[in-house]
């Protein structure tokens, strides 16, 4: 059940996106908006994430990450609460929507991230990798339920997925509160200069493959849910799609990635060669697929090719995730990952608005530019994760830790 509970944090997060994609178009003829408006929330949502990530991130550093988690989720469900009851009661809905979505944002700084540093303080070695596997599976399944949760209560109403945030968050809230029990630290949380001090020196010494990591993941997410806004839009416009069936097709590439996850989670163990090859491997395959899209217009061998992408982002992210958990040790990990969910969300964030411009521009276009940027990645990738020997990688772990202190 520890598992479980764990997992459940990084599903709510995945929600609070992927559950509105296929109401987005009732969203924008019920209310009178334009495609830019209607992708604004989803951009709210990411932003207001990215920014307060950081700060929650060092808050679960100095307090404990369980004291960060349940009143993040008690947010993340009020903040659906607003929207929903904006939708269909308040006037001026669609600003009453934003604000309810960016306190859902708020709420959702403190919930994958928080969980991926709690995962590295209860877990060790390939345990930990294989959890981690599960927490990106868990964002995965998120990813592959949502749509379809999202097609079954538009029947009821297009606004009925604002309500159902409060409820999944109860689930999650009675988990955490029930089954992860921290281990007390008996030291005294370090003064903050100390802290910062720790954390300038780890970008320091590794700041160059960091940053390649935070971009891979950031990229992963941008392309991922560009994807689906723009799939979203073209079955309903084009082939006349909506509904269940619509949201069912949107799981498909979704539920490859959830899978393709959990088991590169359970396979990698430590072994940091073998996560970077298959992080080369994820943006190569992401890379092919977007430019043999280019050519494909029907939707059947448009799916099937959008599959190895998903394949890619599913071998990408359980690497980048244990690369990052164990780059630092418990007094500052919460932040370290923290910065890592931020600028994840930053790439949810950016995702619709920049596709929106793009489909607008070429559809060509469009996927020769995605193409290009996860090539540069996977290179970026080739060029700066760099791989010690096991037992220069436990030294290179320790010299990270202690340097803190």
């Amino acid at each position: 059940m520890l598992i479980a509970a764990i997992g459940s944090i990084p599903l709510i997060m995945t929600l609070g996106n992927s559950m509105l994609i296929p109401i987005l178009p009732k969203m924008k003829s019920e209310l009178g908006l334009t495609q830019l408006q209607v992708s604004l929330t989803i951009t709210v949502f990411s932003v207001a994430a990215a920014i307060f990530i950081p700060i929650l991130g060092y808050l679960s550093d100095r307090f404990s990450r369980k004291i960060v988690i349940l009143p993040a989720l008690i947010l993340y469900g009020v903040g659906g609460l607003l929207a929903g009851f904006a939708s269909n009661v308040l006037t001026n809905s669609y600003i009453w929507i934003l604000i309810g979505r960016t306190l859902q944002g708020i709420g959702a700084a403190g919930t994958a991230p928080i969980a991926m540093a709690l995962t590295g303080d209860l877990f060790k070695g390939g345990e930990q990798s294989r959890v981690l596997g599960i927490v990106e599976a868990s964002n995965g399944l998120g990813k592959v339920l949502s749509p379809i949760i999202g097609s079954l209560l538009a029947i009821v109403a297009w606004f009925a997925v604002f309500y159902a945030f409060p409820a999944i968050c109860l689930i999650s809230i009675i988990l955490t509160w029930m089954f992860i029990k921290e281990k007390r630290n008996r030291q005294a949380p370090p003064p903050f200069e100390k802290y910062v001090h720790g954390l300038m020196n780890v970008f320091k010494m590794e700041g160059r493959w960091l940053f390649t990591t935070y971009l891979a993941g950031a990229t992963c997410l941008f392309t991922l849910f560009g994807i689906l806004f723009y799939l979203s839009d073209t079955l309903e416009v084009q082939y006349g799609i909506n509904g269940v069936k619509k949201g069912l097709i949107l799981a498909i590439p979704l539920l490859v990635q959830g899978g393709t996850a959990y088991i590169t989670g359970a396979k990698i163990g430590k072994n940091m060669l073998v996560m970077k090859r298959l992080t080369v491997l994820g943006f190569l395959l992401m890379t092919l697929s977007y430019v043999s899209l280019v050519f494909v217009e029907k939707i059947v061998p448009f799916l099937f090719i959008l599959i190895f992408s998903s394949i890619g982002t599913g071998l990408v992210l359980p690497c980048l995730n244990s690369l990052i958990t164990g780059s630092v040790g418990k007094e500052m990990r919460g932040f370290v990952t923290s910065l890592y969910g931020s600028v994840r969300f930053l790439g949810v964030a950016v995702g619709p608005p920049v596709f929106t411009r793009l489909m607008d521009w070429s559809r060509t276009g469009m996927f020769l530019s995605i193409a290009t940027l996860t090539f540069i990645v996977g290179l970026l990738a080739i060029l700066t994760i760099h791989v010690s020997k096991p037992s220069g990688e436990k030294e290179k772990y320790s010299a990270f830790r202690y340097n803190y202190v």
